[in-house]
């Protein structure tokens, strides 16, 4: 096709130019001048302020701009300055007062820091407003992420008007630029030869009504289905975090969730070994690490283990769902499912229960479908011979977050021919670093000596148990390499893998496919 220009469209959000008394209110979701701020609400001010652009509007068309570096620690009534070289001190409030005829409201309230260490600089949150036009380049929280995709989620037809729109207004035929290199940018867009790819059948549990199914336009559900290999969870607890969702609620909504659990093909108690549990969101580590010793108080005697935690959330649940996650991954060892207040009181909510019921048989070791190809053995490059299917991306911080670490993930099959199963590893490694560090490493122990492992050993380790054979072959997908470092990050990861392999099975290396795509999708 040549040289070609590729176009799109993109969205991203952006701080709302508010007073930042608004801004701060809708925040918190309160009236701030009710209550003096907590220490938990200046940590979230601050966390969400810094780095933004304000302008001051005390001074008439004097708009000067600050940027945001924190807050103060007192608040405005408390705050006080040197205002000459004699050590003449003023407070805040009178200073505002004398100097400009404005009387400050809120004065419970801490101020905004705009200066630094030596040369503090304090602006009241009243007289600054958020400058227009700045990228919101923090997390977005759940409601902000819906929000924005119902806002840029576009049919194909209107996302290629808005392009062929672009074209046109940019004009290419006009740029002295494209005329001086003798450049002509047609304002059609490119056609390609393409093929819609025949969907795979899905094999389903021979005790369904259905055993096999053919998706359509991308779509299938699991009516007069079975989960393939329906997962056991015989032990089970309920902890609600909501204050809109009573006990009788919460218990009624498990219930009916364990009902489509054992409709679905798992083995599933109908029944909690403590009943649900109503907390608040504060407290989300007490009363996580609370039940979690409650339930094996009485389990443990039985030598049985805690299978899972249900989780009831507020619908606007903040921090809350990754403190959750945070706290049951990483201490407890624990498999949850987190279910939002809105679900608890839908109507007709069978068919999210059914997608529950999938996404809980998946955690808790099942799996709900299998390619039918691949049990008969169909699949090229897979099925001749035991095959590892790896995947890995790394997850770079925000801009403005520069102390961060990078996440590397890498994700495996394990099982074999049906590769439906997948483990997964992360590790944080340097700043902004796209080479996975810890896909392979040596270091020396004292008692070992020189010792190799790595996520890659891990992962191939935990295929050869799963499976009772090592694998033959390795297909390695890598995402988010951009094209400039896609030879550089190549030669050092397929170069891990090799190590590793050489280390597991000795000079019979396994056969290794390194595909890579990048941001622009494209593959190698």
């Amino acid at each position: 096709m040549g040289l070609s220009l590729n176009i799109d469209m993109s969205s991203t959000a952006f701080i709302e130019p508010l007073p930042v008394i608004d801004f701060v209110a809708q925040l918190l979701n309160r009236d701030i001048s009710v209550r003096p701020l907590s220490d938990s609400d200046c940590v979230k001010i601050k966390k969400a302020l810094r780095g933004v652009k304000v302008e001051v509007t005390h001074r008439g068309n004097m708009r000067r701009k600050y940027r945001i570096s924190g807050l103060t620690s007192q608040a405005t009534r408390e705050l006080s300055f040197p205002i000459d070289d004699r050590g003449t001190v003023k407070t805040v409030v009178q200073y505002f007062l004398e100097t400009y005829g404005f009387s400050i409201q809120h004065t419970s309230l801490p101020c905004l820091q705009v200066g630094n260490q030596q040369r503090p600089n304090y602006l009241p949150m009243e007289v600054c407003k958020i400058v227009e036009g700045q990228r919101y380049s923090k997390r977005l929280n759940e409601k902000q992420i819906t929000a924005l995709l119902k806002v840029t989620c576009q049919r194909p037809q209107e996302r290629e008007k808005d392009i062929l729109q672009t074209v046109h207004h940019n004009a290419y035929f006009e740029d002295p630029y494209a005329q001086e290199f003798g450049i002509r940018i047609d304002e059609r867009l490119a056609f390609v030869e393409a093929r819609v790819l025949p969907p795979p059948r899905l094999k389903y549990h021979d005790s369904g009504r259905e055993k096999d199914v053919l998706p359509r336009v991308g779509q299938w559900n699991m009516t007069n289905k079975k989960m393939v290999n329906g997962g056991r969870v015989s032990s089970w607890a309920c902890i609600n975090f909501s204050r809109n969702v009573q006990d009788n609620a919460a218990r009624i909504f498990c219930h009916e969730l364990a009902q489509m659990c054992q409709v679905s093909g798992m083995d599933f108690a109908l029944e909690p070994v403590l009943p649900a549990l109503t907390a608040r969101p504060e407290h989300v580590e007490r009363a996580l690490k609370g039940r979690y010793q409650d339930a094996m108080n009485i389990l443990r005697p039985q030598g049985r283990e805690l299978d899972l935690l249900i989780v009831i959330l507020p619908d606007n649940n903040g921090s809350l769902y990754g403190d959750l996650k945070r706290i049951c991954e990483t201490d407890l060892g624990l498999v949850s499912q987190c279910c939002l207040t809105k679900h608890v009181f839908k109507a007709n909510k069978q068919q999210y229960l059914a997608n529950v019921a999938l996404k809980i048989n998946v955690k808790v070791g099942g799996r709900n479908t299998v390619l039918v190809d691949a049990l008969a053995r169909r699949i090229p490059l897979v099925s001749d011979r035991p095959t590892i299917i790896f995947g890995a991306d790394v997850t770079h911080p925000h801009p403005g977050e520069d102390s961060s670490p990078s996440i590397a993930a890498v994700v495996a099959s394990q099982d074999w021919p049906e590769v439906t199963k997948y483990a997964g590893l992360v590790s944080a490694q340097a700043h902004r670093q796209e080479l996975i560090q810890d896909l392979f490493k040596v270091w020396q122990d004292p008692q070992r000596g020189t010792v190799t492992g790595g996520m890659v050993k891990e992962l191939l380790i935990s295929f050869r148990r799963a499976t009772g054979q090592k694998p033959q072959r390795i297909i390695f997908y890598r995402d988010g390499v951009s094209e400039g470092q896609f030879y550089q990050v190549l030669l050092y990861e397929l170069d891990a893998i090799r190590k590793t392999g050489l280390c597991i099975v000795g000079a019979q290396l396994p056969a290794s496919s390194y595909f890579c795509s990048g941001p622009e999708a494209s593959s190698h």
